[in-house]
């Protein structure tokens, strides 16, 4: 099976190209916009009719699109989102390769959703942010053009290679360095969103999973159970090995809740670690960050509450219902979030 990766260097598409690689019946091409890539093109400025010219010499069985803008402004998301998904539409119909196309999609397409309620495929889906607009524009591109498609929506990815700037990435990071200076406590905010973490390998193995099925339509991938980040902050510290006291800043202005380790008294001296100043979401997108709250002490107790605790434009809540991944793709998650926790400490740890 000949398949055409687009993206293979992105925090996805490298686990994709990993699985692929490991099928020996799969022949496999990148195209990308780097250096490293086995063609070099870029889907947000070239031309249709170039990328059918390729398509047409390799004559691909399978396009697997895992390339896409993680961060920017609407207008560099749309082209780098949508304009690059309308560009592979278009050259797969000109194509006489009749390649199926496998789009990874993500869960910020579905924005706010009920706590407490999974989020199914027929769920109206409602962005709360340009980034989810932009991968959401692109499904609709997909669905539309008369192609055998599927669209991954990926809920939150974790695992190997999350990006320090994610939130499970800089809670490691914030972990990381009070250790290495002997702080006793963390100081964080927007603990309090749940989100659907799924493991990058578990995400690798349906994309595989979807290559070789015959499923179309918009297809979940999550791990079907939704986890506050202040459990998931706990499960890092119990890994790391950190035994300090986390005092999470939710709530009113000056309130510290203590919820890993025992609290101690402050001291105006005390060195407070943060998070910096900006995050990202499930899929790497930068946004302002209240996770951490940079500055002395005296600024983080009188900053006020975030009124979107994890602003990636989906509100408190995210859970996927995963049953039609399990039905049509055969597909079910493998590796739970402590192990992939462990895996970002370990990177994090790493790190000088």
């Amino acid at each position: 099976m000949r398949v055409l990766l687009i993206g293979a260097n992105g925090y996805i598409g490298r686990f994709v190209a990993d699985r692929l690689l490991a099928d020996p019946a799969v022949q496999l091409t990148a195209l990308g916009r780097g250096d490293d890539a086995d063609v070099r093109f870029d889907l947000a400025t070239g031309s249709p009719g170039a990328l059918t010219r390729f398509l047409d010499a390799v004559h691909p069985g399978v396009v697997v699109n895992c390339a896409g803008a993680t961060r920017g402004g609407a207008r560099e998301l749309t082209r780098h989102n949508t304009v690059a998904v309308a560009t592979v539409c278009e050259a797969l119909r000109r194509s006489g390769c009749g390649a199926r196309l496998v789009q990874v999609g993500c869960s910020a397409e579905y924005g706010p959703s009920q706590p407490g309620s999974s989020t199914a495929e027929d769920a109206v889906p409602r962005p709360g942010g340009p980034y989810g607009v932009s991968k959401l524009a692109a499904t609709e591109l997909v669905l539309g053009a008369g192609l055998d498609a599927v669209v991954l929506r990926v809920f939150s990815p974790a695992g190997p290679g999350t990006p320090a700037g994610s939130p499970l990435g800089r809670l490691a990071e914030a972990m990381r360095r009070a250790m290495q200076s002997g702080d006793g406590e963390l100081r964080l905010g927007g603990l309090g969103a749940q989100r659907d973490f799924i493991d990058v390998r578990d995400v690798a193995r349906a994309v595989h999973a979807a290559s070789l099925s015959a499923a179309q339509g918009v297809i979940n991938i999550g791990s079907g159970r939704a986890v506050r980040l202040r459990d998931a902050a706990a499960t890092l510290a119990r890994v790391a090995g950190y035994g300090g006291a986390l005092h999470e800043l939710d709530g009113p202005p000056g309130a510290l809740r203590p919820t890993i380790g025992h609290p101690r008294a402050e001291s105006v001296g005390h060195r407070v670690d943060s998070l910096g100043h900006h995050r990202t979401d499930g899929l790497g997108h930068h946004r302002p960050d209240p996770l951490g709250h940079r500055g002395d002490r005296a600024d983080a107790e009188h900053a006020p509450p975030a009124a979107h605790p994890y602003p990636d434009g989906c509100g408190s809540w995210q859970q996927a219902d995963v049953r039609t991944a399990r039905d049509r793709l055969g597909w079910r998650p493998r590796i739970g979030l402590e192990e992939s926790l462990a895996d970002i400490w370990m990177e994090a740890a790493c790190r000088i």
